[in-house]
């Protein structure tokens, strides 16, 4: 099964870590990557800009309305990613526990990735889907 392993960071733990060398974070993070690369089980594992640099399309009007990041009133920022493929929500759980740079305020949400197996195979929308997925090597 896959979970993705969703970091969450507060301004705390950006101050945390403003002073830590680059080449230290990511050491840290090279280490930890490789460990899950070793177990077979990474998927796919991204860090995320800066939400300064980011924009939110709020859908709450028509047109829906862009603005540029941050995002206002949020505490609580995705700053990066992991996909796990592991047999359960426990495992997920164990390799989220040993994430590096999970300091103060910091947190990790894990969610489970349902496969497209899991949804109605006679669907169009999941026919074609499927076929893309076979045509780029993703099944």
């Amino acid at each position: 099964m896959k979970y993705m392993l969703i970091m969450r960071a507060t301004d705390e733990t950006y101050q945390a870590y403003q002073d830590v060398d680059f080449g230290e974070i990511m050491d840290s993070m090279g280490r930890f990557n490789d460990e899950l690369i070793r177990a077979g089980v990474l998927i796919a594992a991204e860090g995320l800009d800066d939400a300064e640099k980011g924009v939110v399309v709020d859908y709450s009007s028509e047109p829906p309305v862009v603005t540029d990041g941050p995002y206002g009133e949020t505490k609580e920022l995705f700053a990066g990613f992991w996909i796990l493929d592991v047999p359960s929500q426990e495992e997920a759980v164990a390799w989220a526990k040993r994430a590096p740079l999970a300091g103060p305020g910091s947190k990790c949400e894990i969610r489970r990735v349902p496969s497209i197996d899991e949804f109605p195979q006679d669907n169009e929308w999941i026919k074609k889907e499927r076929a893309w997925r076979e045509a780029t090597g993703q099944l």
